[in-house]
């Protein structure tokens, strides 16, 4: 495999094309049961019948771990925001659209969310009483079964020349509530200071699911807590914002 045509850089990993091949290599502190966990994933939404591309081999590339997969040629959603900004709403729609798609899915296997959640929760800096306040709003909330990306943002969704969507990195991919599914691709919006857009989108989605936006908010706080135990300074500072249980009804 040839490691010279780099198509992304992500936090901890690189990524690479080599013909039809997709190589997602990780850094060296990456742990191996995340990767082992991303390619299971990955694996096991092949068989639901979501468009996503087929994983081919785990493998260790000059000692680092790598998945690689089938090379989806294409533009991300984010992509196309970018060079047609006068259809912002068109796109923030069409992800509205795969993601009502995705949580139309199961699959039996996947992580359970709330389990996934309450590990965070316990993992975060917060004092006691806010984690059990977090806790106790997690067990509370209806408890489903809909596959859930985990990280659904345009930039993880490539549009093939065909207009076929094909949906990439599933490295969070649980089973769970719709709902906090999308108060999470809410926050991604807002991280990366699209606020507008996190508006535009939520409301899309609400009126499109027949959601109410409140009980899409009820699980921000819960979102927001267990992001924060990774990524940057300045993301868990705006991610703890969110975490504010004095206000929570």
């Amino acid at each position: 495999m040839k490691l010279d045509n780099i198509i992304a850089v992500r936090p901890n990993k690189t990524v690479y094309r080599d013909g039809d091949a997709c190589i997602k290599v990780f850094n060296e502190e990456y742990s191996k049961a995340d990767v082992l966990n991303e390619a299971l994933n990955q694996a096991r939404i092949e068989e639901t019948g979501i468009n996503i591309p087929g994983i081919r081999e785990v493998t260790m590339i000059d000692g680092k771990w790598a998945i690689v997969s089938d090379h989806i040629e294409g533009q991300t959603l984010s992509q196309m925001m970018k060079n047609d900004p006068d259809n912002k709403v068109k796109y923030i729609e069409m992800l509205v659209d795969i993601q009502m798609n995705i949580h139309g899915h199961k699959c039996p296997l996947l992580t359970k969310l709330k389990d996934k959640m309450n590990r965070k929760i316990s993992s975060t800096s917060l004092d006691a009483t806010t984690r059990y306040e977090l806790h106790t709003r997690l067990e509370g909330m209806p408890k489903h079964n809909k596959v859930c990306h985990g990280d659904l943002c345009p930039s993880n969704v490539i549009i093939t020349e065909d207009g076929q969507a094909c949906v990439i990195d599933w490295a969070h991919a649980t089973q769970g509530n719709a709902s906090a599914d999308v108060a999470r691709t809410y926050l991604t919006f807002v991280l990366g200071g699209d606020t507008e857009a996190a508006e535009l989108y939520l409301n899309l989605f609400c009126k499109k699911s027949d959601t109410a936006r409140q009980y899409v908010q009820k699980w921000m706080p819960i979102v927001a807590a267990s992001q924060s135990v990774k990524g940057n300074e300045q993301e868990r500072e705006l991610l703890m914002s969110w975490v504010n249980v004095v206000d929570w009804q």
